[in-house]
């Protein structure tokens, strides 16, 4: 590509941002960006978030090779202030079904013989296994699995808005508060978009990174992408809880959930339920989107949250939980990334499949979109366009069964607190 060519990219997640930044870095002059949200992080985006995980366990070794390569760039200038390398315990509870068991294994059997590992996995069997390595969980936490010290998070809406910065500094225009209404075409040549309020963006390519809303856009992508749900919850801790808690590490019950060191800011404490996924195909067009409203949690999530703290940390197995939200990401049937040209849309790049696995890739994904825009094709099988395949199937590593929230009976939201219950400042 003539590296002065217009670049159109839509959305500004995980996907969108770093493909920005190595067109940026790269040479190429003519960057635009539209973003629906008014604000940055975007409101919607599943890397608005106080964390993520960073880890190279992987069912497949294909993904554990990249992961870590990305986590090498974590360590780069521009990357390393938010990366904390706290370590990664990964067990199964004691009720764990042998699903979650299976895929334990799998992602220990794809980095334990890898060199990086050496002397790195510590063998979770026992209480006192655990006490080693977190001597502040208190709980009874009769887990089996494994520590890994050679992992950790990413404190993730401050490393997008540190690419985000590093993109204006390069010269990429990014417009935010500017949703798409539709594609424009010439035959079958994508020329550009249209925005909600008539403004029209041409461009040589357009490259859509819309996460779990997608097929708002582009419906045809139909369910080879299913946008599913996971819920999140806070907890508001004192300085001195949250200090305790410093340098924890990532913890994760496969069958339960998983929670991070407090913020080093705000004292919140992220916690995840371990799920499926929902879904959401109450829509005109029949997919699978996000609604407008996400700051809700499912009331059954909240049962599996409180088990999880008190294996772990059972004095706060009872406080309340604050910032309920819905995270969305878009699943494929394999769990496997779509950067491809769409078929019969010349000029119209997908990158999408993030399948809760993409961010801990943020600093190299990016390079992989340009790399395809460059040569004018996907010379990956694993990552092209997916005609005709399902994702709302049975995936491996996910715990239990999707569920569209249709058939949830009862939703708790922040609101649902008692009026005098102190709230956090802010949540990302």
């Amino acid at each position: 590509m003539d590296k002065h060519a217009s670049i159109l990219i839509l959305g500004a997640g995980t996907f969108g941002i770093s493909t920005a930044y190595h067109l940026a870095k790269a040479g190429y002059t003519n960057v635009t960006v539209l973003e629906k949200s008014p604000t940055f992080p975007p409101e919607l985006s599943a890397g608005n978030d106080l964390n993520k995980i960073i880890r190279a366990e992987y069912e497949d070794p294909f993904y554990a090779e990249l992961a870590l390569e990305a986590m090498a760039a974590w360590k780069s200038p521009l990357f390393a202030p938010y990366y904390h390398e706290t370590g990664y315990l990964l067990c199964n509870s004691a009720a764990a079904l042998e699903k979650s068991k299976k895929s334990l294994q799998k992602s220990l059997d794809s980095i334990r013989q890898r060199p990086e590992f050496n002397d790195k996995i510590t063998p979770i069997v026992s209480r006192d296994d655990i006490r080693k390595v977190a001597p502040v969980f208190d709980g009874p936490m009769e887990w089996k699995g494994y520590f890994n010290s050679f992992a950790g998070y990413a404190s993730a809406g401050d490393s997008l808005t540190a690419v985000y910065s590093a993109c204006i500094a390069l010269g990429v225009t990014i417009h935010l508060n500017s949703p798409v209404k539709f594609l424009n075409y010439s035959g079958d040549v994508c020329t550009g978009a249209e925005t909600t309020s008539g403004k029209y963006y041409s461009a040589s390519a357009t490259v859509l990174t819309l996460g779990a809303s997608l097929g708002s856009v582009l419906p045809h992508i139909k369910r080879q992408v299913i946008a599913k749900a996971t819920p999140v919850v806070h907890m508001q801790l004192t300085p001195e809880e949250a200090a305790k808690l410093r340098g924890i590490p990532v913890t994760y019950a496969r069958d339960l959930g998983f929670f991070f060191e407090p913020d080093r800011r705000t004292n919140l404490l992220k916690i995840c339920p371990a799920v499926a996924g929902y879904t959401n195909y109450s829509t005109p067009s029949g997919l699978s989107l996000p609604p407008e409203d996400n700051e809700f949690i499912p009331a059954q999530d909240e049962v599996v949250i409180r088990r999880l703290l008190r294996e772990t940390l059972p004095a706060l197995a009872d406080r309340p939980l604050i910032g309920r939200r819905i995270c969305w990401c878009a699943d494929t049937a394999d769990s496997e990334y779509v950067i491809d040209f769409v078929p019969e849309k010349k000029g119209l790049v997908v990158v999408t499949g993030d399948s809760a696995h993409a961010f801990k890739m943020l600093p190299t994904i990016g390079g992989w979109v340009k790399d395809v825009l460059e040569k004018g094709r996907q010379d990956s099988a694993r990552w092209r366009w997916k005609e005709g395949n399902d994702a709302d199937v049975d995936i491996s590593w996910r715990v239990g069964k999707t569920t569209d929230f249709s058939d949830v009976k009862e939703m708790r939201r922040d609101s649902d607190l008692p009026r005098n219950h102190e709230q956090p400042s802010k949540v990302l």
